[in-house]
């Protein structure tokens, strides 16, 4: 008795993950890596230093920490 549930269970294991399970969309195939993240930390031009795409400063497609080291260049 208790073979047969098991394998009865086992059946609808196979047809839910097999069939009804929804699989995560893999974006992996979009090569969008021109556009840096909002969290992602660039060099500044000026000073060296590295500060987040969202406080950084760009002049002439170049980061700057500061306003001070955009007037620097």
């Amino acid at each position: 008795m208790i073979l047969k549930v098991l394998l009865v269970l086992g059946v609808i294991a196979v047809v839910y993950f097999l069939f009804i399970k929804k699989k995560p969309l893999n974006n992996s195939n979009k090569k969008d890596n021109s556009k840096p993240k909002t969290n992602d930390m660039v060099e500044c031009a000026g000073c060296g230093t590295y500060v987040s795409i969202d406080e950084s400063i760009i002049s002439e497609n170049r980061y700057y920490c500061s306003s001070e080291c955009v007037d620097k260049k």
